[in-house]
């Protein structure tokens, strides 16, 4: 398998100023040494982006939208390629691998569609002095730091809209996945994306070289997905020049099931919300909070779904639950297990860390009361904690009891009721009955905590546009 470990900057694959190991988290062994890049290499980022945005923000939409649509079939046809680099540097098994390729593309098709919908408006001035003319320009430069959860999905949910509304980028993965990216940027070559729209950077000191690209006047943009902690840093720097910011932070999704619930179907969702990705996701189930009446079945049915996964390596036949991205990763999830048993929480699965190689956990189902730590953080594993409650007051009061705030589950016979508490939840999004609605044509985001402003759907592309009124004379 031929890997791109280089640096992109001005349409070229150039060398960084020294290299980083990516493991197979499966294995802890070494698949490539990708570049990193200095300060020199940034500069010279943030200058092809600068430099391209005056060209780019001028080429035809439908040119664009052309340049998207490749990239989409280009995806498309190379799959099963790109969903093995997934699985071996991210550790997630095979089959959702192909399945974030299948998703991640689908940014590529949708904003090929938008790049030539982006709506504006002429109408007369209520006082009949003027005509009123809103038109949308691009932004400008734009910063794209991507997590390691959903290497391909997430920079693609980033630059299919950037691209479409004509702005330039600079994408930032994450340390730990960055090839996935680079098979993306080599597609998006491939698709005809002129030199400088599209630059890859990975700094060698992330902290100091971010801040100091967030303070250049000529980039213009930022949109972050990762941590909620490293998202208010990011504001803050982001700040001082006053940057437009769309951020997707962090989660601590509550999966309500009410005592009228489908409890199959309710077991069945669950395992989706929860175990897609492994738990790695910031869409993930986190607390389930089930009706005291039901509560014995779901948990019954749910640990024997949950127990029935086979845990090996991602890229090993019938695997079903891969290894977390690193040790360290693992390890944070044990922890927190391990605190909630502590808490006196009661282990109904799992709960104990393999032995040998590799960052593996074992699907973990644990019943808390409503104190317990664990339904404090987000799990970003395949643990499931169970709390009970007596009423659907009570029900909407432990869903909100969080900073969070970006999906819910809630699950129903009666759809009025399922809707009344949807509503009721701090979210930004909720599944009714589904496990799973994450869809690149409808906006995603949250509140609260969990960040500002919507990816996916009409709305993303305006994270990377500017409204721009011009009063007419008539």
């Amino acid at each position: 398998m031929q890997l791109k470990t280089d640096l992109y900057i001005d349409g070229a694959w150039v060398k960084g100023d020294g290299t980083l190991p990516v493991t197979d988290p499966s294995t802890g062994s070494v698949i490539a040494e990708v570049a990193t890049a200095g300060e020199a290499h940034c500069d010279a980022a943030v200058t092809a982006a600068h430099n391209a945005f005056k060209t780019w923000s001028k080429t035809a939409p439908r040119v664009r939208s052309e340049i998207l649509r490749k990239a989409f079939e280009l995806m498309i046809a190379e799959a099963d390629h790109l969903a093995k680099i997934v699985s071996m540097e991210n550790g997630k098994v095979f089959s959702d691998a192909k399945g974030e390729i299948t998703y991640a593309a689908e940014f590529f098709r949708w904003f090929a569609e938008e790049a030539v919908r982006t709506p504006g408006d002429y109408r007369q001035a209520p006082s009949g002095d003027k005509r009123i003319l809103v038109t949308h320009q691009p932004i400008g430069v734009s910063l794209l730091i991507t997590p390691w959860n959903f290497p391909a999905a997430m920079a693609t949910r980033k630059i299919g809209p950037a691209l479409a509304a004509g702005c330039t980028v600079i994408l930032k993965p994450a340390s730990e996945t960055p090839l996935t990216a680079l098979a993306i940027i080599e597609i998006l070559e491939r698709a005809g994306v002129p030199k400088g729209v599209v630059n890859f950077i990975l700094p060698s000191k992330t902290g100091p070289m971010i801040s100091k690209m967030l303070h250049d006047p000529r980039v213009r943009n930022l949109s972050f997905t990762g941590s909620t902690e490293v998202g208010r840093t990011l504001l803050k720097e982001s700040a001082d020049n006053v940057l437009r910011t769309s951020m997707e932070l962090g989660g601590n999704a509550p999966f309500v099931v009410l005592d009228d619930a489908n409890i199959d179907d309710a077991v069945a969702g669950a395992m989706l919300a929860k175990m897609r990705n492994g738990g790695a996701a910031c869409t993930a189930a986190n607390r389930f909070i089930v009706a005291k009446s039901v509560a014995e079945e779901f948990t019954t049915k749910f640990a024997k779904a949950m127990g029935a996964l086979k845990l090996a390596p991602g890229l090993e036949d019938g695997a079903q639950l891969g290894a977390s991205v690193s040790i360290k990763e693992r390890n944070k999830i044990a922890d927190l297990v391990s605190a909630a048993v502590k808490a006196g929480g009661k282990l109904i699965l799992g709960g104990t860390t393999p032995e040998g190689a590799g960052a593996f956990y074992p699907a973990t189902v644990v019943t808390v009361d409503k104190a317990n730590p664990i339904l404090n953080n987000e799990v970003f594993g395949p643990v499931a904690p169970i709390v009970t409650f007596d009423g659907d007051a009570e029900a909407i009061e432990l869903a909100n009891s969080t900073e969070y705030g970006l999906i819910s589950y809630v699950y129903s016979s009666d759809l009025k009721r399922a809707i009344k508490t949807a509503e009721a939840i701090e979210s930004g999004m909720v599944a009714i009955n589904r496990g799973v609605i994450s869809d690149p044509a409808a906006p995603f985001g949250g509140v609260k905590q969990s960040g500002l402003g919507r990816e996916g759907g009409f709305a993303g592309i305006y994270e990377f546009l500017e409204t721009k009124y011009i009063g007419v004379e008539i």
